[in-house]
């Protein structure tokens, strides 16, 4: 008796369906159920590429990269001015899985600005920070503070280098008072300096030099 052979059964035909439905390649305009908006690429119903993404309970939008549904790769992310209602950006720079990740500048809502390296959301690496009293700090970063070697700027134009722990001076550094024409060199514990010199440090050119000259040792 011959044997037949019948053809192979096909999938179902739902899951062609189903895969031509699937947004992929392609720029979509979708809205969530809560107002939210995006326009862009997708992959397998993910945000996946270039797209925008517009959050309605804030107002904040943020354009650029995406990968399998979080913000990846180089983007900014922007907010309404509460009185004005025009876009500032708060970040431009690079993300991964979501967050701040790599070199980036972000402006905070008083005004001061940080422009360097971040991991995972904070600033972590070498970065330069702009406060609100004029005071700038460059060097590096742990954790969103400064830990490591950096230099702090006053607005006097008086400043420390050396080193830092946990957002303090700590270690060995040099303080330089411009203003005296002074320089402080020693150890310092969490702010406090535990021992060190003084000296005459420019001391002709300071605007406020004290009234006698430190006498040599």
């Amino acid at each position: 008796m011959p044997i037949v052979k019948y053809p192979r059964a096909t999938e179902p035909l739902w899951h062609e369906w189903d895969r031509r439905a699937q947004k992929c390649g392609l720029r979509h305009t979708v809205f969530a159920v809560n107002g939210d908006q995006y326009t862009g690429e997708w992959l397998d119903n993910l945000k996946h590429g270039k797209g925008t993404q517009v959050w309605k309970r804030t107002g904040a939008i943020y354009s650029g990269d995406w990968k399998f549904g979080k913000r990846d790769g180089y983007g900014s992310y922007s907010i309404p001015d509460p009185i004005t209602k025009e876009y500032k950006k708060v970040y431009t720079g690079w993300w991964k899985n979501d967050k701040k990740w790599g070199y980036g500048a972000t402006v905070y809502p008083g005004g001061e600005r940080y422009e360097g390296e971040w991991s995972s959301g904070l600033r972590s690496g070498w970065g330069r920070m702009y406060y609100r009293d004029g005071s700038i700090y460059e060097g590096q970063w742990l954790v969103d503070r400064p830990d490591g070697q950096g230099m702090l700027r006053l607005p006097n134009e008086n400043r420390y280098e050396g080193g830092w722990k946990d957002g303090k001076k700590h270690g060995p550094g040099k303080f330089f008072y411009l203003d005296k024409g002074q320089l402080f060199e020693g150890i310092w514990a969490a702010d406090i300096p535990k021992c060190g010199i003084l000296i005459d440090f420019g001391r002709d050119e300071a605007p406020a030099p004290t009234q006698y000259p430190i006498p040599k040792v």
